[in-house]
């Protein structure tokens, strides 16, 4: 298991609680939020990733409205390597965003305001 990358993140900071899976026993990615207000879990498509030159960006949605304002949080997932079956730390950040919408038009200026997480947690490789 030489040189494996990890399919199992935990991270935590800031009241906020985040584990995300790239599969899992349905071969689907799976990711769990949960902060003082809300537990939310997304599987599939419900999850968004992204390959950047920071890392991979993991976003799903927490609240999404049609008429109105969404929420979503991003998590960056670092490039990590693992040279067995042990558990790596790691720290990163996490990104709520509200995503400003209106009927008919959008609100001139900026759309979007980001609150910034500093996470920290292990990253694994399981078998599922």
């Amino acid at each position: 298991m030489a040189n494996t990358q990890p399919n199992l993140y935990e991270l935590s900071g800031h009241g906020i609680h985040a584990t995300y899976s790239t599969t899992s026993i349905t071969g689907k990615p799976v990711f769990s939020y949960h902060d003082g207000f809300q537990t939310k879990s997304f599987t599939g498509d419900e999850i968004q990733t992204q390959s950047s030159i920071l890392g991979t960006l993991v976003s799903v949605f927490l609240m999404r409205t049609i008429d109105g304002p969404s929420t979503s949080f991003t998590v960056l997932i670092p490039s990590v390597r693992l040279s067995g079956p042990e558990v790596v730390n790691i720290s990163t950040e996490g990104i709520t965003t509200l995503h400003r919408f209106g009927i008919p038009l959008p609100p001139t200026g900026q759309t979007e305001l980001y609150t910034l997480h500093r996470l920290h947690g292990t990253a694994r490789f399981v078998v599922f």
